[in-house]
């Protein structure tokens, strides 16, 4: 199971954590890798700084919640419900656009990097890879996983989870099987 960073920051900033599943997503990815003191807001970054956050990162990502919160107020959206519509929203329109244009080239992108996604798979275990090659290609696996989870999540839907639930399975012990 990967760590989900982004219930970490809901839990603890919760405009922030919505936000950064809808169209604000970029605002409120910098204003979290500037709380962390990260180089830069890409999620995998921001993934392993909340993984090794220290209470005082975690109260920085508070602070900046209320800047942010302040920000999107003066913007009109006073509170997380207003993001998760818009969010909401963007989605809707996106799928009544398709329906309504009935253009196949997202079907055709979500079956390209399908098969890109499982064919790369498939190839790495059962082909050897060049030690030059290995970070390149991990790098790519990545980027194709993301990019099909999110195809996956746009025809499928993405279930909500609690966040408080995932965190607490995360920071468990595991028991011993019997």
């Amino acid at each position: 199971m990967s760590f989900d960073w982004k219930s970490i920051v809901k839990t603890v900033a919760p405009m922030l954590g919505t936000a950064l599943g809808g169209p604000f997503g970029g605002i409120a990815g910098a204003a979290i890798a500037k709380a962390l003191g990260t180089p830069d807001a890409n999620p995998d970054t921001l993934s392993a700084a909340i993984q090794n956050a220290t209470p005082d990162q975690l109260v920085a990502i508070k602070k900046i919640e209320d800047d942010f919160a302040a920000q999107m107020a003066q913007m009109g959206f006073a509170d997380t419900e207003a993001l998760e519509k818009i969010a909401a929203d963007d989605r809707d329109s996106a799928r009544k656009r398709e329906i309504a244009v009935k253009d196949k080239t997202p079907a055709a992108g979500f079956y390209i990097i399908t098969v890109g996604f499982f064919v790369l798979l498939v190839a790495m275990m059962f082909l050897p890879i060049p030690e030059a090659n290995k970070a390149v290609l991990y790098v790519m696996v990545g980027s194709l996983g993301t990019a099909w989870v999110g195809c996956t999540n746009y025809y499928y839907g993405k279930s909500s989870t609690d966040p408080v639930k995932d965190h607490m399975l995360y920071n468990s012990t595991p028991t011993e099987a019997k």
